[in-house]
């Protein structure tokens, strides 16, 4: 966007009280945490509604809390399933997983993994795959958080992300799950109150103004506005528009005006382009271009084949909630499975409740800040849109407040990923002493937060959503299958894991590395790499079937018990939590 002006005093107050009271939280969970059950599982004494916000404070990631509104605002109808089936999820978690999982008594999935089937290997095997899925979910937390001090306060995108990740390998290393218990519980309420406010305002100030956002016709400035082009980007537009600026238009050098015709273009890296008042906003290529086709369904996400590009990420955020291992760990702080149950039902209602207002924001933005439209960094939507409708100490209030949320985004989630990992690198790989712990989470914040400076930064959900489909390819079939199937064998499970990481994980790793294309195979290729879940989940699935079918003679000898203790109710005594690999110190 135009040049960083001078920082607002609000908005950095909001930013430093937020962070603060972040480390003051955690310093008091310090205070509580005693042994190494505290670190890794609170010693499963937290109860479900103090959970339930928790996961949510957790769960609700820079992907939930700018990503959504920032999609919504691209792709429309379409992209109102990514709140959807983030929420949705839960609904498997609570039918399916989290009262099993809670009563087999692991402290990490790994740990599950090895209880379930009797073998090391696969402990290994999966401790890799967590901690694989953590780091991959880390980075776009830390870009997040460089993107957003950066639009806030004009700082350099690697403080932000340094900022963020040395809160949390703090607050992770002084008091692990007992204490970012207190931290990410407190900052769902945070979250909450800084995306409700401002979507409600700024919800009563649209139905006073009474905009037409069906026409079938492209957005439009309402003032004379300046947008700067931070990478290559392929624009389209569908009414002819003149523009002012200077830069790379199309190969060529411009200065001054130029009409752009109907069609794509190519706008060059360091392009400034002035737009008019009223005039009509080029939108990046792939994403619907007039308001009557935003919308409406059945747009996709760029690209071709947009049915399977929605269906692809249904299954990636239904099936990869399943398997994701922070929300996963924080079941078993549950006292029994019961508790496990109830704090599944309370998530799903905190989370309806949240993704009603990035909805809003998002249909906002589109109205509002239309000129996000041309760069793609629609992320920036939450951000910017209350100081650009309220002008004065309205709008710097609101936007003050939505940069406190968006820093407690960042630290919730990402303190949650660092438990998980230093969870299972501390059980699996060193004694599992408290010591073991920290110096676990300490090397593991670091990996992520190189990464988050080396890596390109895509779209959060869209590089959030490619987590999901590695989850929901590799752990979510583990527990399901593990939970419910009793011919499941630790090779086949092993084989499926592996088959189901390749495919989604090599996607992943395209789509960072290169970027999405779509001149590959009439797009095929592209929206297979886009989003692999369509195909990595079902393949994952079938190969862990087939093999356990071929491999029947390695099933566990005492299946029995392992699916009582999965399966019986507490009160009847059967099951104990495994404590064996755990250190005193």
């Amino acid at each position: 966007m135009s040049a960083h002006q001078s920082v607002p005093s609000l908005t950095l107050a909001a930013v430093g009280a937020a962070a603060v009271a972040t480390v003051a939280i955690g310093i008091y969970g310090v205070r509580l945490a005693r042994t190494t059950s505290d670190f890794l599982v609170a010693s499963r004494s937290v109860g479900p509604r103090w959970n339930a916000a928790a996961i949510s404070g957790e769960y609700l990631s820079a992907a939930s809390f700018l990503g959504v509104a920032g999609l919504i605002a691209k792709y429309g109808a379409d992209a109102l399933w990514y709140p959807i089936g983030f929420t949705a999820g839960y609904l498997g978690l609570l039918l399916f997983v989290a009262a099993p999982l809670r009563r087999s008594g692991a402290y990490t999935v790994p740990d599950f993994a090895e209880f379930r089937l009797e073998s090391t290997r696969l402990r290994t095997l999966s401790m890799l795959v967590v901690a694989t899925v953590c780091v991959l979910y880390l980075v776009p937390q830390l870009q997040g958080a460089g993107l957003t001090l950066n639009i806030l306060l004009g700082v350099p995108s690697w403080v932000g992300a340094a900022l963020v990740g040395l809160i949390v390998i703090a607050n992770v290393v002084g008091g692990g799950m007992r204490s970012i218990t207190f931290v990410q519980a407190f900052q769902y309420w945070l979250k909450l109150t800084a995306i409700a406010i401002p979507a409600l305002t700024l919800s009563v100030y649209f139905f006073a103004d009474r905009p037409d956002m069906t026409s079938a016709a492209p957005p439009i400035v309402s003032e004379k506005t300046t947008v700067d082009i931070t990478t290559d980007v392929v624009v389209q537009v569908t009414e002819p528009v003149t523009v002012g600026g200077s830069g790379t238009i199309d190969g060529a050098e411009v200065a001054g005006e130029i009409r752009l015709e109907p069609g794509e273009h190519h706008l060059g890296k360091g392009t400034s382009m002035i737009l008019e008042q009223g005039a009509p906003v080029p939108v990046v290529a792939g994403a619907p271009a007039d308001n009557s086709d935003w919308i409406a369904p059945g747009w996709g996400f760029g690209g071709h084949h947009p049915m399977y590009q929605v269906y692809s990420l249904i299954l990636a955020t239904f099936f990869g909630t399943l398997g994701l291992p922070h929300v996963l760990v924080r079941f078993y702080t549950n006292p029994d499975g019961r508790a496990a149950r109830l704090t599944s039902l309370v998530v799903i209602g905190l989370l309806g409740v949240f993704y009603l207002f990035p909805t809003l924001l998002g249909a906002l933005a589109r109205l509002y800040v239309p000129q996000l439209l041309i760069t793609g960094t629609s992320d920036a939507a939450v951000l910017l849109l209350p100081g650009s409708v309220f002008s004065g100490w309205g709008g710097q209030l609101l936007a003050a407040l939505v940069a406190s949320g968006a820093i407690a985004a960042f630290l919730s989630t990402s303190s949650g990923l660092l438990v998980s990992i230093a969870g299972v690198l501390s059980t699996d790989i060193l004694p599992g002493r408290i010591r073991d712990f920290r110096i676990a989470a300490a090397l593991a914040g670091l990996v992520p937060l190189g990464l988050s400076m080396a890596v390109t930064s895509l779209d959060l959900s869209r590089t959030v959503g490619l987590v999901f489909a590695i989850a929901a390819s590799t752990l979510c079939p583990l527990l399901v299958l593990g939970i419910w199937w009793r011919g499941l064998t630790a090779v086949g499970a092993a084989t499926g894991m592996v088959a189901g990481g390749l495919v989604a994980g090599s996607a992943a790793a395209v789509s960072v590395l290169v970027g999405f294309t779509d001149d590959l195979w009439n797009g095929w290729l592209a929206a297979i790499v886009a989003y692999p879940a369509a195909v990595s989940v079902p393949l994952a699935f079938l190969v862990m079937v087939l093999v356990s079918k071929v491999t029947k003679n390695q099933v566990p000898a005492d299946l029995g018990r392992i699916f009582t203790r999965m399966h019986a109710p507490e009160r009847l005594g059967v099951g104990a939590d495994r404590e064996r690999r755990l250190g005193a110190s």
